[in-house]
């Protein structure tokens, strides 16, 4: 534990020094950052940090902690810092900006947020910092908005020729219209789904020989339609006859399934404010969608390979620790795969790929350094390694 106190009251000055060195290395002053949620078991009586809120893991009934994670434009990550589990996405990210300015010396910086994190109200107060601008996306309901406003249509969106508009009553705010024909597969796949198995469940209600009161096959027909989230697309009615008892009688909106089916694949990302002002609509897109670099990350941390849980720490600020020893573990790991990439890039495919970071650590760990006796003499003696191990030293840029 004295360590780890130790390393905490240096956890300031490691992650100023990380991202000086990052980011003046980086192509683009680009910033990016997201939280996530950990789930924690036991009891944490006291604690300032662990509650219940908005789990991310779909881990219902467990209290969780809340982690910040700062990355360089190529997903490097920097700094690190845990928040109470009831802490929301946006909320952090006005002090997180304030801070890096600070802390870091960064003059101008583009902060890289997903929708839920740079809103509306966020946005604003972000481009009233000196230096500061944002590149994030839209929500379903704002890009309703901006068609309701005629400052974009439908046919603007494509999957090749990215559209830029201007919003001319936000100066400075820019929008790229985009479209990718995976995931509006993906999404037509899934509504259709759904709508199969809510047509399955609507069907058997007013079908069913055990007749009810209206208010009770009310009460089922609303209970299908938020389990699967069709409500806005179906039209339905629960007549009553002479005995007081109802019938079910519903149909889909085609009007509005039709709708909603344009902007399956369809998405907007908004630049504004100074830095990204300069990036191209291409440049925009692509820096957008480096936050998936955090996200691996955040995988990375959790689950893949070092798997911060579970935690057996029951002071906060030993908790703090516990995070930040593992966002500096994944900040090895993180050079190291880059440094092994010629190593990935030359492996096979499916069942006949040989190397994943996983399998280079195990390896690695066959070559020994052990203390021998021998004959009243006592010496060092490392093993000799194999080609495959010097491979990768050598792609480390280790001399044993």
């Amino acid at each position: 534990y004295e360590p780890m106190d130790r390393l905490l009251a240096r956890q300031g000055a490691i992650q100023k020094h990380l991202a000086k060195k990052q980011i003046e290395n980086s192509p683009a002053p680009a910033i990016l950052y997201d939280i996530t949620s950990c789930y924690m078991e036991g009891a944490y009586v006291g604690s300032s940090l662990v509650a219940f809120g908005h789990n991310r893991d779909g881990k219902k009934g467990h209290e969780q902690i809340v982690i910040g994670l700062v990355c360089s434009a190529e997903g490097c990550p920097v700094a690190v810092e845990v928040f109470p589990g009831n802490t929301k996405d946006e909320t952090t990210v006005i002090d997180k900006v304030a801070e890096i300015q600070k802390q870091y010396g960064i003059d101008e910086l583009v902060f890289v947020g997903d929708r839920g994190m740079v809103t509306r109200t966020q946005s604003e107060q972000l481009r009233n910092r000196e230096g500061v601008s944002t590149i994030s996306a839209l929500t379903h309901r704002e890009i309703l908005d901006l068609l309701n406003r005629d400052l974009i249509q439908l046919d603007l969106f494509d999957q090749r020729d990215l559209a830029f508009v201007n919003d001319p009553e936000r100066g400075g705010r820019r929008y790229v219209l985009c479209r990718n024909p995976r995931s509006q597969e993906r999404e037509t796949r899934k509504r259709r789904e759904l709508m199969e198995a809510t047509a399955k469940r609507l069907d058997e209600i007013a079908s069913s020989k055990r007749r009810a009161k209206p208010e009770t096959i009310g009460s089922r027909v609303g209970r299908v339609l938020e389990k699967y989230r069709m409500g806005k697309f179906v039209t339905w009615s629960v007549a009553a006859d002479a005995d007081g008892l109802g019938r079910l009688s519903w149909s889909w909106d085609k009007g509005k399934v039709a709708a909603e089916e344009q902007f399956d694949g369809c998405y907007v990302v908004v630049s504004e404010g100074g830095p990204a002002g300069r990036f191209d609509a291409a440049q925009t897109v692509q820096t957008y969608k480096s936050l998936l670099q955090v996200e691996q990350a955040f995988r990375n941390l959790k689950t893949v390979q070092l798997e911060i849980r579970p935690m057996y720490h029951r002071l906060d600020e030993r908790l703090r620790c516990h995070v930040f020893i593992c966002m500096l573990a994944y900040y090895l790991q993180w050079h190291m795969t880059r440094r092994l990439k010629p190593l990935f890039e030359s492996d096979g495919e499916g069942k006949h790929r040989r190397w994943s970071f996983h399998n280079v650590l195990e390896k690695l760990k066959a070559i020994r350094r052990e203390r021998v006796r021998l004959a009243g003499v006592e010496f060092e003696q490392t093993s000799t390694p194999d080609p495959d191990q010097q491979k990768i030293l050598d792609l480390l840029g280790i001399k044993m």
